[in-house]
């Protein structure tokens, strides 16, 4: 019989170099957010002047109402487009997903491999490519300046397939999918009274996943819709940012901060499912 050895413990060097990398890495992360937080705060006009680091003087609310007046509250309607586009994206996404990944972690059947494949394929081509065919395909069938543009592509999402199917083929139990079908339950209803509970950390991994992705999205929204009260905030930053006679460079930094909050709000709201989903299957 062949013992285990015993467990290393880390070196005060090890420990060290861990800790400096950390801290490194978590500036380099912060340090922007931390400039827009504090150019934001600043008076109106003065984003771009003294110190960049540290607060000096309080204008926020003051930018806010300059914001909401500008371009009679556009902004405002593009953080509800793109909230509208982030929830409804994210939640079919997240139930596509998790069917998906359910069925073939649970479900025998012929080509199962083969399609896993293709899903592991499409996990590593950037979604970037596909703009363009999008953009020519929708403007085949008169899906132009139309939101369904934007929410057709934004619920497929091959990580989140091969994350659910991941996540179920360890938490959920054959022996437990048996026992709900002895009882006579439907497969759907298994599916949906028991195996998505077990899969619950995992759900809503891949749907913090698709908010924030859909959030990012710029390039396709940009091409496929011309109103501007149905652009994503995304979109409607870019287009301040390039008209620098018609909006003041401060109202985009200030709409920028404005921008990341609805993430760090879905990041702080739900990251113990996030952090469960995700160190799933490291203990057995």
């Amino acid at each position: 019989m062949t013992l285990l050895s015993p467990r290393r413990d880390t070196t005060p060097l090890s420990r060290t170099v861990v800790m400096v990398l950390l801290a490194v890495s978590t500036v380099y992360f912060l340090f922007p957010l931390w400039w827009l937080l504090v150019a934001a705060t600043k008076p109106f006009g003065e984003q771009f002047s003294g110190n960049g680091l540290w607060f000096d003087g309080f204008g926020l609310w003051d930018n806010l109402a300059r914001l909401t007046a500008q371009g009679d509250g556009i902004f405002w309607q593009w953080m509800l487009t793109s909230l509208i586009y982030c929830g409804v994206g994210a939640a079919i996404g997240t139930l596509l997903s998790a069917m998906g990944g359910y069925a073939l972690a649970k479900y025998d059947f012929p080509g199962r491999g083969a399609l896993f494949g293709v899903i592991l394929a499409a996990v590593l081509v950037p979604k970037i490519l596909f703009t363009l065919p999008l953009y020519l395909m929708f403007s085949g069938v008169h899906l132009i300046n139309n939101p369904l543009a934007v929410l057709l592509p934004s619920i497929v999402s091959p990580f989140g397939v091969y994350l659910a199917r991941v996540f179920a083929a360890q938490s959920v139990p054959d022996e437990v999918i048996e026992a709900g079908r002895i009882d006579g339950a439907s497969e759907f209803r298994i599916f949906r009274a028991i195996s998505t509970k077990m899969m619950l950390p995992a759900l809503v991994t891949i749907f913090l996943f698709q908010f924030v992705e859909i959030w990012n999205n710029y390039l396709l929204p940009a091409m496929v819709l011309g109103d501007d009260r149905m652009q994503p905030v995304t979109v409607g930053l870019v287009g301040w940012n390039a008209s620098h006679v018609a909006v003041p460079p401060p109202l985009v930094v200030i709409g920028s901060l404005v921008s990341v909050v609805p993430l760090i709000i879905a990041f702080l709201a739900l990251q113990r499912f996030w952090r469960a989903g995700m160190t799933a299957g490291a203990v057995k």
